[in-house]
């Protein structure tokens, strides 16, 4: 059967069908990403065979979406591990007690937002962020009953800061090289829209911190509890730095996990030279299982393990899938092409690519193809128009990859979300960094400011 060719139309019509879908079934009713994405699969699969596209390629669709993300998800692998033996050594803990006797309850979510920022910029990794630093944050923000999901926002907030102006960041090097673009010139054009976004944000957090919402009167009372259940040391600034350092010499995310880890359970055999082979197998793989006399602080410290990850692996693997094929079938290359030629002015095409890289990442949920995809469609457009390709990078940042954090069933959204025990839906309002950057985008794009031409400085 021959292949019929997918009009712009058709392909429009396939994508706000699949979101609709997907939509309704997360946001009306609140069901998990992973079932509605399977539909979604099912039914293209359905289309496309009617199309005339064989269950070969129908899978190779599927096989080269999975393909992009098989680093990230043995990265997730090797984190719900390093989660695991991170508590049982007491190095989560420790940043928790220490936290308490630093940070202010007034003061508390600022303080989030602004320690995620720093340690993300050090460390060039959001998730890394969020599953280390960010959980002893979110530990100390459930001793204050702050709200957790305006605790999940500074923290995600923060690790997407310190992701996006890293230059050890795989992202922020992506949208340099699809842009062609220099990397630490980069990095400085972006301050134009991240700079703001960042005051704000941080500003917002004030406002909210001071809300009158927390309560740290069971601060002194979880430090016991953890005092009295874990090893608080200053041993716990051991894997710490060696993070720092690998990140320093830019070791790449897996190594420097599996050095990371393999210095966390030597801490634990000094500190307990009992340790069973098996019962060390059993936290990495099922993660720990806290047994204090707390029950919030049981249900905050039960976590990490491999096992942790298998339902956000699934959900990735689900929704790559659909991503894959909806590239093979050019479903939206289709839907983007014709854009390009109606483009005439800056703020026009600073607007489209922004939208190109949020509906890329609400229809393929992955964080690269929403940086590679606009990339390629745009840069002959900004060329044509004059602009530098430092335009088109710090767009494509700001449109792109700050924004899968936002989506249920993307890649970074679900790793945020499985990680720190809270809804995307419900940290999504919060999570004002990711939602500012791509408006100060625009508004640079309309108002000239910040925008860069080229041949000039």
């Amino acid at each position: 059967m021959k292949k019929k060719e997918v009009s712009f139309t058709e392909s429009i019509i396939i994508l706000l069908l699949l979101l609709a879908i997907l939509g309704i079934a997360v946001i009306k009713f609140g069901l998990s990403p992973e079932v509605p994405v399977l539909f979604t699969v099912l039914l293209l699969t359905f289309w496309a065979k009617f199309k005339g596209w064989s269950w070969g390629e129908i899978q190779d669709g599927i096989k080269e979406g999975i393909g992009v993300a098989i680093i990230p998800i043995f990265i997730f692998i090797l984190i719900g591990a390093l989660i695991g033996v991170w508590i049982q050594a007491g190095i989560i803990p420790s940043i928790m007690v220490l936290g308490f006797h630093l940070i202010s309850g007034s003061f508390f979510i600022p303080s989030v937002f602004v320690v995620c920022s720093i340690v993300g910029v050090a460390i060039g990794s959001g998730f890394t962020t969020i599953s280390t630093v960010g959980i002893a944050l979110f530990g100390i923000g459930a001793s204050m009953n702050a709200n957790p999901a305006l605790v999940a926002g500074a923290i995600v907030s923060g690790a997407i800061f310190g992701d996006k102006m890293s230059p050890l960041s795989d992202s922020t090097n992506l949208a340099s090289a699809v842009a062609e673009s220099e990397l630490f010139a980069h990095i400085k054009n972006m301050m134009w829209s991240t700079i703001p976004a960042f005051i704000v944000s941080f500003i917002l957090f004030w406002i909210l911190g001071n809300s009158g919402q927390i309560d740290a009167t069971k601060i002194e009372h979880t430090s016991t509890i953890l005092q009295n259940h874990f090893v608080i040391t200053w041993w716990a600034v051991i894997p710490i730095v060696l993070m720092l350092l690998c990140a320093w010499r830019k070791v790449p995310a897996i190594p420097t996990l599996f050095i990371n880890i393999t210095a966390t359970v030597i801490m634990i055999f000094v500190e307990n030279p009992h340790t069973s082979v098996t019962s060390l197998n059993n936290l990495i793989m099922n993660g720990f299982v806290a047994k204090t006399s707390d029950a919030s602080v049981n249900a905050l410290l039960t976590r990490g393990g491999i096992s942790s990850m298998m339902a956000t692996v699934a959900l990735i693997i689900s929704t790559l899938s659909l991503g894959g094929m909806l590239m093979k079938f050019k479903i939206v290359q289709n839907a983007m092409d014709p854009l390009v030629n109606h483009l005439h002015r800056p703020g026009s095409l600073i607007t489209v690519t922004i939208f190109s890289g949020i509906a890329i990442n609400l229809f393929v949920g992955e964080q690269y193809l929403s940086v590679i995809l606009p990339g390629r469609a745009f840069k002959v457009a900004y060329d044509k128009m004059g602009l530098s390709p430092l335009a088109l990078s710090r767009v494509l940042e700001d449109g792109g990859s700050v924004i899968n954090y936002l989506i249920p069933w993307g890649v970074a959204g679900s790793f945020a979300a499985a990680t720190l025990g809270v809804p995307v839906l419900a940290f999504l309002p919060f999570t004002f960094f990711s939602l500012l950057s791509p408006i100060f985008s625009i508004i640079s794009g309309f108002t000239g400011i910040g925008l860069k031409w080229q041949n000039k400085k």
